[in-house]
């Protein structure tokens, strides 16, 4: 029998007010700026040399400096084996362990941060879900069924098959772009840059940034899900992480109040189910969260299908004894 001790709700981020039709609250704001700043940087990065291997010379580029592993001076013989060993473990292994362990910390703790608030392929999985969504009124072409035609805050959302129009090119130019930077990370971008507008790129680099752009093309169109679902190793590290934590920040649901969810928008839709770029359910538990990228758009959208209910929003990130709970909440809901 469920307990009639009120659960404890801890805000991770509060809410801000509604901001209108399709507007951003404070948070989406904040999202939108940092994955707008890191797509920048993922495509400046090796212009400046801010990070990048460099094929022609042998050795990478960090902060603007020459990243060595000094495996140069074993060669020739000036260093021995250990040395060169002490340099290796040093210059490689331990900054990226080091990496790898901030990265996970963070994901232990947040969950999957990076891919909803930073990485530059969910930016584009989101802009062409929405693009999509106005050509079709899916978000995918995978999904079974059109989504309810209602915004979060209960307008009328229309479609229009011309939209289509624009979809396939923003997603052949995403590709275009991924292309032309994954080679910059790899051979001197002014050689790249250069070629590529002068006209007289090499074969090779042509073939390269052909064959990307079809590739990451199907891609964008049709996998994008797919692959941050399944495919992505850096989100399923993240994923792991985040699921062996159960304090971690999850997106808790005010389940004694699931009837203001019936009245959420016309015909019984879930506003917080149509905006997930993930496909998921958001008022589920934490197992079936897996791929939550804690992107906070479902919190939004419950902000805005909900701003007349004096009550406020349903859902909310709750973290510690209050993500425990709403697991618990929801299996002794089940369990009535």
């Amino acid at each position: 029998m469920a307990s009639d001790k009120p659960r404890k709700v801890i805000p991770i981020v509060q809410a801000a007010a509604p901001t209108g039709r399709l507007g951003l609250n404070r948070v989406q704001q904040q999202r939108l700026a940092t994955q707008a700043g890191f797509f920048l940087l993922f495509i400046i990065a090796p212009i400046f040399d801010l990070l990048r291997y460099d094929l022609d010379a042998g050795h990478a580029w960090l902060l603007g400096m020459e990243w060595r592993l000094g495996l140069d001076e074993f060669m020739a013989g000036r260093i021995g084996a250990l040395e060169a060993g002490a340099n290796v473990l040093l210059r490689l292994f331990l900054p990226i362990f080091a990496g790898a362990a901030a990265f996970i910390w963070v994901a232990y703790r947040w969950g999957r941060l990076y891919c909803g608030w930073l990485c530059p392929h969910f930016s584009v999985v989101e802009t062409i879900n929405k693009l999509m969504l106005r050509a079709s009124g899916k978000p995918s072409v995978w999904e079974k069924e059109t989504l309810p035609p209602w915004e979060p805050d209960g307008t009328p959302r229309r479609r229009d098959a011309r939209w289509w129009l624009v979809v396939v090119p923003a997603a052949v130019l995403f590709a275009f772009t991924w292309a032309v930077v994954f080679l910059t990370y790899l051979l001197p971008p002014g050689e790249i840059y250069g070629n590529l507008f002068g006209g007289t790129l090499t074969r090779n680099q042509a073939l390269f940034i052909g064959v990307f752009t079809f590739v990451l093309s199907m891609e964008f169109l049709f996998a994008r899900h797919l692959f941050c679902r399944f495919a992505c190793a850096v989100g399923l590290f993240q994923s792991l992480a985040w699921m062996s934590n159960r304090d971690a920040m999850v997106v808790g649901f005010q389940r004694r109040r699931a009837s203001d969810c019936a009245n959420c928008l016309p015909d019984r839709a879930s506003a917080c189910d149509m905006v997930c770029p993930m496909r998921l359910n958001p008022r589920n538990i934490k197992r079936h969260m897996f791929t939550c990228t804690q992107c906070g758009q479902c919190l939004q959208a419950c902000e805005h299908s909900q701003h007349d209910n004096p009550q406020g929003p349903l859902l909310t990130w709750v973290s510690k004894e209050a993500a425990r709970q709403n697991e618990a909440g929801f299996r002794a809901g089940r369990g009535q």
